[in-house]
């Protein structure tokens, strides 16, 4: 009986050491997920504290790179927009001397008008010459024989050939004179009509070939053409001798010159330019030569065929 007794009590010891032994994990446990939540909940405050530091100085840096950016580009506007005046400013001063020289031609036509008119004058003149001319020699005629025993025919061969020899110098002084200034008249007259000709209609010919067209990737790539104060447009002007247009031609510019090979030249440099990017003095005075090599290589390749 007493052992029995003994087991049941060693038994409920052991219960009771195991429900102490659980209940103690248990405290132990919970005090230890009380501790891991501060510990992650501190983390989590640390990381959102950093998240909006680095939200802030994003944006701030986000801010400054703008203004930059901003500052930047209205530099460039400014610049860019005063290269255009100062080329409106040239094209402006081409117009101004191209109407001065119409209005010169325009001059040298009412003068060659005025010309022609003198010389009809004379013309008439010549001719009103010429018939008191004839009258004169019916009078000598007939007084010829009156006075003279000597037929009318004699006596009019006679006075013929005295007169005709006279007239026919003083009509042949007269004629070289008109003749000269006729012909100094006339050909300064097709001087002028040439020229204005030219300049009046053959203006589509002489641009179809007299001038190339390089396309742009933007309307951009024009201000970078001009450069600073135009000193880009300039140095293509100076290395090739060709005039480079820039007008409102959309994503385009023109290269206008009456040497095909210079104006091919120039074309295959610029093109090359605007590919490359870097546009400066320098590096225009570059392409230029190398595309003169090339142009001079691909005729006598040419000739050689």
């Amino acid at each position: 009986m007493s052992y029995v007794i003994g087991v049941v009590l060693t038994i409920l010891g052991l219960l009771a050491g195991i429900a102490i032994g659980i209940l103690v994990r248990r405290y132990w446990l919970e005090r230890r997920s009380a501790k891991f939540h501060e510990r992650a909940s501190s983390i989590l405050n640390e990381a959102q504290k950093e998240a909006e530091a680095i939200k802030k100085e994003a944006i701030l840096q986000a801010k400054d790179s703008l203004f930059q950016m901003k500052a930047e580009f209205e530099k460039e506007s400014k610049e860019t927009k005063r290269e255009l005046q100062t080329l409106e400013k040239r094209l402006m001063q081409k117009e101004e001397n191209l109407e001065k020289k119409s209005e010169m031609l325009d001059k040298r036509e009412g003068n060659i008008g005025r010309r022609e008119k003198t010389i009809l004058q004379q013309e008439n003149d010549l001719s009103e010459k010429n018939k008191s001319l004839q009258v004169l020699i019916e009078e000598q005629r007939l007084k010829l024989e009156s006075l003279s025993g000597i037929s009318a025919q004699e006596a009019k061969t006679m006075l013929i050939r005295s007169i005709e020899s006279e007239s026919r110098h003083e009509a042949a002084m007269l004629i070289k004179k008109i003749e000269a200034e006729a012909r100094e008249a006339a050909a300064k007259k097709a001087k002028d009509i040439i020229s204005a000709a030219i300049q009046r209609y053959a203006g589509d010919y002489v641009a179809e070939k007299t001038v190339s067209v390089v396309s742009l990737p933007n309307e951009e790539m024009k201000g970078r053409i001009i450069g600073r104060e135009g000193r880009n447009i300039r140095a293509i002007e100076a290395s090739t001798g060709i005039d480079l247009i820039i007008d409102d031609t959309p994503e385009a510019v023109i290269l206008s010159g009456f040497n095909p090979i210079r104006r091919e030249v120039a074309r295959i440099s610029l093109e090359r330019l605007i590919s490359d990017g870097r546009i400066h003095p320098a590096r225009i005075e570059e392409m230029v030569r190398k595309g003169g090599v090339e142009i001079e290589r691909a005729m006598r390749e040419g000739g050689e065929q």
